[in-house]
């Protein structure tokens, strides 16, 4: 039973992971219809930066507050700079950011070399129940992914923000007749987006280490798992996000985990073949 219940946990632990990360990635794809390749360098960025601050010898706290900021602002400049300019052909947007994506991590590997760089957890030690002992920060990301899903629900759809914001990605022409800024809407979007994934970086780093490829790790699991959930919504994605992290954490306790991660891509792939609207479609949050 206490290796259930633990075997449990980390299920749950990794599937909260994913969706820390997909939910930026799910904002940015469902409401601006556009795939952010670069959402996992985001990842990456926001883990090198707690790792930074830890190094000069700053509270780990300190850089994990500043992470969702200095990305957040850097999405923002891209957004503003580059992306916007390719709106009308997705395509070339997708493979822009995938452009941007690469020049991140090779500059982030140019900086930390080849190396496996740890960060220490903030909450360290165990939580206790019975014989049983599961992991304080593992948990502490449970209760905090809870918290940001919460929130961001709340953002987008009981304040006047989230309602400029719907309304200009969902009717550009309309926004701009209201009176809403919408070149301003559209790079906060992306950046609030970019906010989140380098939150889950810095949330993330103390679990599985800073180096260069951790950004590529997840964004094949989050790109995978907006598609199973459905773009078009804020729910859609999450929903997706917790079948693809359960199943990637789960398989691997049975099987090989290599063998696991083949086999969730390829019932991805099955699923999206016969329901290629995912399980949540539709627009709205």
């Amino acid at each position: 039973m206490a290796n259930a219940f633990v075997a449990a946990f980390e299920i749950l632990s990794f599937g909260a992971i994913i969706v820390l990360i997909v939910l930026g990635l799910g904002i940015i794809a469902s409401m601006m219809g556009i795939f952010n390749f670069a959402q996992g360098e985001f990842v990456l960025l926001g883990a090198y930066i707690t790792w930074l601050a830890y190094a000069k010898g700053l509270p780990i706290w300190a850089g994990m507050a500043a992470a969702p900021v200095l990305v957040g602002a850097l999405g923002f400049v891209l957004e503003a700079l580059i992306i916007r300019r390719f709106y009308a052909a997705p395509i070339v947007a997708m493979l822009g950011t995938y452009a941007l994506g690469l020049i991140i991590r090779e500059s982030v590997r140019g900086l930390i070399g080849g190396f496996y760089l740890t960060v220490p957890e903030p909450i360290g030690g165990s939580i206790d129940i019975g014989a049983m002992h599961i992991s304080a920060w593992r948990f502490t990301i449970i209760v905090i992914t809870l918290l940001v899903m919460a929130g961001c629900y709340l953002l987008l759809s009981r304040t006047s923000f989230g309602l400029r914001m719907r309304a200009t990605l969902e009717n550009p022409s309309l926004a701009r007749a209201s009176g809403i800024s919408t070149p301003l809407m559209y790079g906060a979007t992306f950046a609030f987006g970019s906010a989140l994934a380098g939150l889950a970086g810095a949330l993330i780093v103390p679990v599985f280490s800073l180096y260069a490829d951790l950004g590529l790790r997840f964004l094949i699991q989050g790109f995978v798992a907006v598609m199973v959930g459905g773009v078009g919504s804020f729910i859609g994605p999450v929903a997706g996000a917790g079948v693809i992290g359960t199943l990637s954490a789960a398989l691997p306790w049975v099987m090989a985990p290599v063998v696991a991660d083949v086999l969730v891509f390829v019932l991805a792939i099955v699923f999206i073949k016969f329901r290629p609207q995912g399980l949540i479609a539709g627009k709205g949050v």
